[in-house]
């Protein structure tokens, strides 16, 4: 899977807002980020929240359009990964990701 990383104020900002349909086989590492919004997105997704040593901290399954995620407090970055795939890598609190 193809990891993309958001650092920058706009490439935060942006995220994955402007996809018109689900992401496949890539994924948003967003830093510094402990908690996102699903405003104006057209797609449910899987959200993991990593502390700062990519360990997580906390696994949203299929977080739908307009939803909120307050803010995780012992998260660093967050995950956006296509909708399921916490499931299939079955991934859980205290697992650490290799990015």
């Amino acid at each position: 899977m193809r990891i993309k990383h958001a650092t920058t104020f706009w490439s935060r900002f942006r995220g994955l807002l402007f996809y018109k349909s689900p992401i496949v086989d890539e994924g948003l590492l967003i830093t510094s980020c402990n908690s996102i919004h699903m405003f104006f997105m057209r797609f449910p997704i899987d959200v993991v929240f990593l502390n700062q040593n990519n360990i997580v901290v906390k696994v949203v399954l299929n977080l739908k359009p307009w939803r909120i995620v307050s803010p995780v407090h012992s998260a660093y970055s967050t995950l956006e990964l296509p909708s399921g795939t916490i499931s299939k890598w079955n991934i859980c609190e205290g697992d650490t990701i290799d990015i």
